[in-house]
């Protein structure tokens, strides 16, 4: 968690020393692997360095080496494969995932995301319906199916998917947002939020890379 506020701050090197004491500590955390890549994929952007992106992409794999399931690893991994011109590796590391998962939704949420920003918004929809059938209160399933909904000009649908979304997850501004814009165009009373949850502990994830969308 200190590494991560390093990295927040854009104190790279003292977070990788933050990341590294970590590692002396437990040296089979996948969060701390997926932690360094994100500090070397943002300074090799940042340097145009493709030794410090090439590090990023050890450590990302290192990181799945521990955690196949590890969703921030397997965005930052695919976002930095198209960074570098590698569209096709980045979808064949996301099928793959979903492949080797079927119970997992959220691969199949990454997935929809990588289709929908290389716009194939049917494949998207179908990634998004399957991590649905899995995963009923998967939150971001619901808000991005809104977003294609809503991009195709379905509004009333839209708003229903992004209320689900909501009403499962209720701190996210966005949704609020847009849900208020979309009342406006076909009216309708906004789905009530459950209780609020407890605030989460302090984030032990260095994320914030992905260009693609938020949910």
């Amino acid at each position: 968690m200190d590494g991560v506020r390093y990295f927040q701050q854009g104190q790279y090197p003292v977070a990788l020393q933050r990341f590294d004491a970590a590692l002396t500590i437990d040296p089979r955390n996948p969060d701390t692997y997926y932690n360094k890549a994100a500090v070397y994929h943002r300074m090799g952007l940042a340097n145009r360095d493709s030794n410090l992106l090439a590090q990023a992409e050890s450590l990302y794999n290192q990181c799945l080496d521990l955690n196949p399931d590890h969703v921030e690893c397997h965005r930052g991994l695919a976002v930095l494969l198209t960074e570098t011109g590698r569209v096709d590796k980045a979808f064949t590391l996301l099928r793959n995932w979903a492949a080797h998962s079927p119970t997992n939704a959220e691969a199949r949420v990454e997935l929809a995301r990588l289709y929908e920003e290389y716009g194939d918004p049917r494949s998207a929809e179908q990634a998004l319906n399957e991590a649905l059938a899995l995963d009923s209160r998967n939150w971001r399933a619901h808000a991005a199916l809104g977003r294609l909904r809503e991009q195709a000009g379905d509004y009333a649908q839209a708003l229903r998917s992004y209320q689900m979304a909501y009403a499962l997850n209720r701190f996210q501004p966005d949704l609020q947002r847009q849900i208020a814009a979309l009342q406006t165009r076909v009216g309708g009373t906004q789905l009530a939020a459950p209780p609020a949850a407890p605030p989460a502990a302090g984030n032990r994830s260095a994320a914030g890379l992905a260009p693609f969308r938020h949910y």
